[in-house]
């Protein structure tokens, strides 16, 4: 009976180590997966970060930057009724090209009207140089007749007539040097004739409104029969030379030089790298240009690390291939000078 008990004793125990066997064997292994990925993210963000430190000992970047250019406004000089718009909204024009022709009707009678007036200063002038050359005769003629009758016997003549010989010179020299003063004065009525029509031409010319450069049209508000005041704000022409201006902390310049190669990445054209060179760095900070410049004369001042323009322009023709509009956000990183 006792060794009964014994055997069943020792199967129980036996049927129990196998079954934690068992157990052991089912349960699963340790899964090292997301240790591997913990391992791999963290070796991207060191690698990125030693790259980002690489980079930062070679070039200096700023994100504060973006696409300038020159904006032309462009308003009429004369107050008129607009005739016609010769461009369309984003349009691409050439210097010289016709933008705006104000109505030019009243321009071109005072055109007429100044012609008409030098044609008759010139008139004038001509008249007044005859008269002066009669009288220059007359001088000459009077001179002519004091001479004969003071060479000839005085027995022949009187005293009254070398008076009246004397007189009639003194006559003729007084008729040119009016004649002389009327020619001065018509020079200057034709000069003013001439100034004249020139102004009359000059304001026609303002009727005709063209672009100053080449570029796009951009912010067009006018329309054909405004009646539009000199000064009036028509449209703009944003030119086809653009730059880049970058705001560099001032704690960056030290690195940044005249002439320094950059790299410029857009943020309306992923993927591409612009090849750039630093053109200027401005003689002033931002702060100093703003409306409304800090005044650190107080007791409550906190430094504030201040930025500087820097402007950069684009080298080769690459950039004719994109729309680089103003006002575009860029990425410049410009190659340190050691």
């Amino acid at each position: 009976m006792q060794m009964h008990i014994y055997r069943a004793a020792s199967s129980g125990r036996a049927a129990k180590t196998a079954r934690s066997a068992r157990v052991a064997e089912e349960k699963p292994r340790k899964n090292l997966r997301p240790f591997i990925i913990l391992a791999v993210v963290l070796g991207l963000i060191g690698g990125a970060f030693g790259l980002y430190a690489w980079h930062s000992s070679f070039y200096v970047t700023t994100d504060d930057a973006q696409i300038d250019g020159n904006i032309y406004t462009i308003s009429p000089q004369i107050a008129g009724r607009v005739a016609q718009v010769a461009v369309g909204d984003n349009q691409h024009v050439t210097a010289g090209q016709l933008l705006v022709r104000l109505d030019s009707r009243g321009q071109r009678v005072a055109v007429l009207k100044a012609q008409a007036g030098l044609a008759q200063a010139r008139a004038e002038m001509a008249q007044d140089r005859a008269q002066v050359a009669i009288a220059q005769a007359n001088v000459t003629q009077a001179r002519s007749d004091y001479n004969r009758f003071i060479t000839i016997n005085p027995r022949a003549t009187t005293a009254q007539q070398v008076d009246a010989a004397t007189e009639a010179v003194e006559a003729a020299k007084a008729k040119l040097t009016a004649a002389r003063a009327a020619v001065q004065s018509a020079q200057a009525n034709l000069a003013a004739a001439g100034a004249a029509l020139a102004d009359a031409k000059l304001q026609l010319s303002y009727t005709q409104i063209l672009a100053p450069a080449a570029g796009h049209v951009a912010t067009r508000t006018v329309r054909k029969g405004d009646v539009v005041a000199p000064g009036t704000a028509m449209m703009a022409v944003v030119g086809d030379k653009v730059w880049v201006t970058a705001n560099y902390k001032e704690t960056q310049l030290p690195g940044i030089r005249i002439g320094a190669l950059a790299s410029v990445t857009v943020d309306a054209v992923p993927g591409v790298i612009f090849k750039a060179k630093v053109n200027s760095i401005q003689y002033g900070t931002g702060a100093v240009f703003s409306l409304l410049p800090a005044q650190n004369a107080t007791g409550n001042y906190i430094k504030v690390i201040q930025r500087v323009p820097v402007k950069l322009v684009f080298t080769g023709s690459q950039i004719t291939h994109y729309l680089l509009a103003l006002g575009m956000s860029v990425e410049p990183s410009i190659r340190k000078s050691h």
